[in-house]
């Protein structure tokens, strides 16, 4: 935790201001007005990421072009649908470096890419006395099923600690894998923003015999992830965080772990061959996506991830240190004002959680609301980690590739007007 205090070094300038005022231009909503006539400043893309216009174009095309539903109609445009389907399944496993487009799975969200493998993987895996690692910062979603499952199986949970900034701790980290089968940890807090060192945990979680899964919620979007150089086991991210749209996600997983694991939802698409008496499942990846599946969320999805690895990921996270780095600066020099997480921007994501004074978070976001920027207030899903720093609620703002410096200015002023109104 950092206390606000005035700083006088000069402000680090965003990188590529220009190529951000680009992509802004690219995105309907943030030309808007709200309805107080102010102009918004939409600082809440680690709940859900705003989308440019070709997300927004590829998914009407496909309702208004080519809507059919997919894998089996050999007409033009059912044949269409699948092309971009499958098409959109390629891509994430290019932008991810998976090893082959079937070891990408399309789920609704993270949070049921964590669900399938806790109730699949983790139910055929886990006994009593084995032990799930988590960190004490999770996402509830990478939290109340491993305690559901614990309640199974009889395993056990346990935590890395985190130091004063909220960094992950590691000098334990050989007697915490002892007995541990799992190991599922978030690659970027949500709400203190840590950069987690998932580049030291999954060999040393190997080494002890364990499986990781990653929480890449807050990670895919905004960092370059390669699974096979992370050799991570599974990956789960959320497509409404990444520029797509809601209702989709994926999961990565390792071909051999998916081919032993049992379906997670059983209906049609998943099977290969059905009689009264027994089934045969498809393969992979289709044996984990049953039913009709978000057809146009995916290919928007695909649109999204398209238009991420035109910017490059590489500029997505130096604009976003920038950014990140300007903001703490700012954040930095308003009294009363304390911040939460790692100090520096290279160790964390865009993502700042803070406080002014005694004020509430909820009545601070709605002054800044009131000057068009939207922030979000409350618990981010992580009531344990907020208890844990002995907070009921945070303030935080997040950065994603459309956020300018004009924007963290935005911020700093409807904050500075909060603190006239709260006196302090």
């Amino acid at each position: 935790m950092t206390a606000g205090t005035t700083s006088t070094s000069s402000l680090p300038v965003p990188d590529d201001a220009g190529t951000a005022e680009r992509v802004r231009a690219d995105f309907p909503i943030l030309a808007t007005l709200t309805s107080k006539g102010k102009p918004l400043v939409y600082l809440d893309s680690a709940a859900t990421s705003q989308k440019p216009r070709a997300v927004i174009d590829a998914i009407s095309q496909y309702y208004e072009g080519y809507n059919a539903n997919i894998h089996r109609g050999v007409y033009e445009i059912a044949e269409r649908a699948t092309e971009g389907f499958e098409g959109a399944r390629a891509r994430l496993a290019a932008f991810f470096n998976a090893a082959d487009p079937a070891e990408i799975i399309f789920t609704r969200n993270a949070t049921e890419a964590i669900n399938l493998v806790c109730h699949t993987w983790g139910l055929a895996n886990l006994r009593a006395g084995d032990a799930i690692l988590l960190t004490r910062l999770e996402h509830h979603s990478n939290i109340v099923p491993w305690q559901l499952l614990a309640a199974k199986t009889g395993a056990d949970l346990r935590f890395l600690e985190l130091d004063d900034q909220g960094r992950v701790v590691l000098d334990d980290l050989e007697e915490k894998l002892r007995g541990v089968r799992l190991v599922a940890v978030t690659h970027v807090s949500n709400t203190l923003g840590t950069i987690v060192p998932v580049e030291r945990i999954i060999p040393a979680a190997h080494a002890a015999g364990a499986v990781v899964l990653l929480d890449g919620a807050q990670a895919a979007p905004h960092l370059a992830v390669d699974v096979q150089a992370l050799d991570v086991d599974f990956y789960a991210a959320s497509g409404h965080k990444m520029l797509g749209p809601t209702g989709i996600g994926t999961l990565y997983g390792k071909r051999a772990l998916l081919e032993a694991m049992p379906p997670f939802l059983a209906g049609g698409d998943m099977i290969r061959r059905v009689t009264y008496e027994q089934t045969t499942f498809n393969e992979l990846p289709w044996k984990f996506e049953a039913g009709t599946s978000d057809i146009a969320g995916a290919i928007g999805l695909g649109a999204a991830v398209a238009y991420l690895q035109d910017l490059g990921m590489a500029w997505v996270r130096r604009h976003e240190m920038a950014l990140t780095s300007y903001a703490l600066e700012r954040l930095a020099e308003q009294p009363h004002l304390t911040v939460y997480g790692p100090k520096r921007a290279e160790e964390r994501g865009g993502v700042i959680a803070f406080t002014l004074g005694d004020a509430h978070p909820h009545d601070l976001a709605s002054i800044l609301d009131g000057e068009g920027v939207c922030v979000r207030a409350g618990h981010h899903c992580t009531m344990p980690l907020h208890e844990r720093l002995g907070l009921t609620a945070t303030a935080r703002a997040s950065f994603y590739v459309y956020n300018t410096a004009a924007d963290v200015d935005a911020l700093i002023e409807g904050l500075e007007k909060a603190a006239r109104i709260f006196r302090l």
